[in-house]
């Protein structure tokens, strides 16, 4: 129970439904830390290409588009989560991602 009211404590100011990754750490005396991570990046390439789902057959399908634009700002905000030195490396790891869920990734 305690943990439930300091995660919709710290989620307060957050989008409702948006999809929030915790790593929770209990000790033995029953206190515990919880880290929150960035939401997934198919949450905000689906969210960025206004579609439901990525392709059912990606490379064959194409569900939608996305801008290099809308992949750096998805980028950006993930930054602190990828394996990236610098923001055009993580720029490219998300254009990969919308390309493995059939999104086209356009100028």
């Amino acid at each position: 129970m305690e943990f439930c009211k300091a995660f919709n404590a710290a989620t307060q100011k957050m989008e409702q439904g948006m999809p929030i990754p915790v790593v929770i750490t209990a000790f033995s005396d029953r206190s515990f830390t919880f880290a929150m991570k960035t939401p997934p990046a198919s949450y905000f390439l689906k969210k960025a290409a206004k579609i439901q789902s990525g392709s059912k057959t990606p490379g064959r399908a194409s569900a939608g588009t996305v801008t290099l634009a809308q992949c750096r700002e998805i980028a950006e905000a993930k930054f602190a989560d990828l394996n990236a030195n610098d923001l055009d490396q993580a720029t490219k790891i998300i254009a990969g991602s919308a390309r493995s869920m059939g999104l086209q990734v356009v100028e």
